[in-house]
């Protein structure tokens, strides 16, 4: 199975530099689309809840304190297989010319992070999963625009 890092560096590779709470965002929906279109992860990794949208930790954590990202060295983009590609490609081709802030307004406004956020205070920290099962059936049941 591949990983987030792996992931992050396959967008990297075919966006180029953008912010980290971009890329943040793009797994996030790259994750989602994943549950929905081949009904199974992308990657293993836990997405988490965090104040300001949806966050993996192992991403964050090597990012932190960066404003914008080139590059992954701890992914490898070639352990994509051709339907990971294809999933990732058309996050991408959606929402890979949104701005940060519109893809963390949107994932804010999601049932995902909602709901796992409900225990908490608006602005308050602290992390809470947001699980598979809400992914998809949140994405799952989004109008099909294609």
């Amino acid at each position: 199975m591949i990983t987030t890092h792996d992931v992050a560096a396959y967008i990297l590779r075919r966006c180029g530099e953008m912010t980290a709470m971009k890329l943040e965002k793009l797994v996030y929906y790259c994750q989602a689309w994943s549950l929905v279109w081949e009904e199974e992860p992308l990657f293993l990794e836990e997405i988490e809840a965090g104040a300001t949208g949806p966050v993996v930790a192992s991403l964050y954590n090597k990012h932190r304190g960066m404003f914008s990202v080139s590059e992954w060295p701890d992914g490898n983009p070639d352990r994509l297989n051709a339907a990971q590609r294809e999933t990732v490609d058309a996050v991408l081709d959606f929402y890979g010319d949104k701005s940060p802030q519109w893809l963390g307004d949107l994932a804010q406004m999601e049932a995902p992070w909602k709901h796992a956020r409900r225990a908490l205070a608006d602005a308050q920290g602290g992390w809470q999963e947001i699980t598979h099962a809400a992914m998809a059936a949140y994405y799952a049941s989004l109008p099909d625009e294609g």
